[in-house]
């Protein structure tokens, strides 16, 4: 079982700049995928950007590539996502998931390749 944890969610203006985090405390088996997935009210949700733990290089949305940087944490069960020159559009509440099972070269931000979700945090950004 992985529990995960987010943080780093608020309300900002737009233009500025959040940084979100989720850790899976107490994992230690294996390298997580890692993922964000977002959804605005009345929207379906969005696979954002992944990472594994173990190696690879990262994979964005084509809808957030440039302003969504995503990077592993210094152990296995953590990572990181800057969000830059936020726009009103990216309100959302945004959701980490994680998975032991994905290969390096499979991780990819697909909601049906996770098992374990996060709780999410909400980011609101005013004009």
């Amino acid at each position: 079982q992985v529990h995960l944890m987010e943080s780093g969610g608020g309300s900002v203006q737009a233009g500025g700049s959040l940084r979100l985090s989720c850790v899976a405390p107490g994992w230690t088996k294996s390298s997580l995928c890692m993922a964000w997935f977002r959804q605005s009210p009345g929207q379906a949700r969005e696979g954002v950007a992944a990472v594994h733990a173990g190696g690879g290089s990262p994979r964005y949305s084509a809808s957030v590539k440039g302003r969504f940087t995503i990077s592993r944490g210094d152990t296995k069960n953590s990572m990181d996502l800057q969000i830059d020159r936020l726009e009103p559009e990216d309100t959302a509440i945004y959701t980490c998931a994680a998975d032991p099972h994905i290969r390096t070269v499979d991780c990819e931000p697909a909601a049906n390749l996770f098992d374990y979700w996060g709780q999410g945090t909400q980011v609101i950004v005013s004009s």
